[in-house]
């Protein structure tokens, strides 16, 4: 008996690459703050490039806190229906023609979100990443640390509670 060959690495980038952007693109909000997401493996880290429609107080500047704390909700669930997403990807639940078509799986609902405002976001860019705490089949615990030039000097984190959406049934 043969054994399958693996599908080339650049294809599997690529159907990866896809479903990311299809979840990431197909959210009005995320597009408004202009946020992207770095993707290494299984790992994201959002983007939020600066710009000046994201300042609130002109005076010190510095970002508004409903930018800083929308860029961590997003990254929050972006973050969360990825590690779900992966999981169907891989497994051959999902395809990704389905997600080219536009059949997006639905995604996780905010139950509560709490914010941490560590310092002034400054007028520049920032990263954040999120850590799924648990994700089961109806509640999910994500928390989110954000930061501009050092990793280790968070000016703001999160931690929130979502209602998870029923998964495919494979």
């Amino acid at each position: 008996m043969a054994l399958k060959r693996p599908e080339p690495v650049q294809i599997v980038k690529q159907r990866r690459d896809a479903a990311l952007n299809a979840i990431v693109h197909g959210v009005p909000y995320v597009q408004f703050l202009g946020i992207e997401f770095d993707r290494r493996g299984d790992e994201l880290t959002a983007v939020m490039p600066f710009e000046d429609k994201l300042i609130g107080n002109p005076m010190i500047p510095a970002l508004h806190g409903g930018a800083i704390a929308g860029f961590l909700e997003v990254t929050a669930v972006i973050g969360l229906a990825w590690s779900v997403l992966w999981e169907e990807l891989e497994s051959g639940v999902i395809a990704i023609d389905d997600l080219a078509s536009g059949t997006l799986p639905r995604q996780p609902k905010t139950i509560d979100f709490n914010v941490d405002y560590l310092r002034s976001g400054l007028p520049r860019d920032s990263y954040a990443r999120a850590r799924v705490n648990r994700s089961g089949r109806r509640y999910a615990s994500v928390h989110v640390e954000a930061w501009q030039d050092q990793r280790s000097r968070l000016f703001a984190q999160a931690t929130g509670h979502f209602l998870m959406p029923p998964r495919s049934n494979g």
